[in-house]
Formats: C-alpha cells, structure tokens, sequence
C-alpha cells in the first residue's frame, strides 16, 4: 500500500502540468469575455446609430408634413400643430408597445449575442 501516490504526491509530480491548465483556463476566459463584450458593443453601437438616423428620418418627415398640411389648411400653425398631435398620438402608441417592440427584441439579441458559440471564419 505505500507505492500507491496519495493526492498530495499526485498534485506535486503535476504541478506545472497544473500551472499550466490554469494559466490556459485563465487566458481562454478572458478571450471569451473580450469577444462577447466586444460583440455586445457592436451591436449597442448600431443600435445608437439606428436611433440617431431614425431621429433624423422622422424630424425631417415632420417639417415635411408640417408644411404639407399648412399648405391644405392654409396656416402654418394648424399644419404644425396638427403634425404635433400625429407624433403625440404615435409617441403614445410606442409608449403602450414599447415592451413588445423594443425592450423584448433587444432582449433577444442581447441573449443571442451572449449565447452565440465561436462564428466560422
């Protein structure tokens, strides 16, 4: 029985084999969390220039609408104001929806992102 190596004297014949296995666990994590972070990154990126050119898009369309209706009711005022009104009544709608079209989407994409195994070159 005492040739049988005991834990201990197996941990020591294999320290550096273990030094090793933790220094490589160690550095596969922290590329792990560096391609994760910087894919989440990515994306909230896009997602601030999706909302900024979406910004863009629909204060363009308002002046756009407002001049339009001004020219029907024949005041600058009642175009605009009646412009004003549509996007508060949209602005509503996307408060009521806004779990349904915004939060839960990104959600997901979040998740996947966070998810997603390593992509094919």
């Amino acid at each position: 029985m005492e040739n049988t190596p005991d834990i201990w004297q197996f941990l020591e014949a294999n320290k550096q084999t273990l030094q090793e296995y933790i220094e490589l666990k160690i550095e596969l994590f922290n590329l792990k969390f560096i391609r994760k972070s910087s894919s989440i990154g990515g994306v909230i990126i896009w997602l601030m220039i999706l909302a900024f050119l979406s910004l863009l898009i629909f204060f363009f369309a308002g002046i756009t609408l407002g001049l339009w209706l001004s020219t029907i009711f024949n005041s600058y005022t009642l175009g605009f104001a009646a412009t004003t009104g549509l996007f508060i009544f949209f602005t509503l709608i996307l408060i009521l929806l806004r779990k349904q079209l915004f939060i839960n989407p990104i959600i997901r994409i979040m998740v996947r992102e966070q998810t997603r195994e390593n992509e094919q070159a």
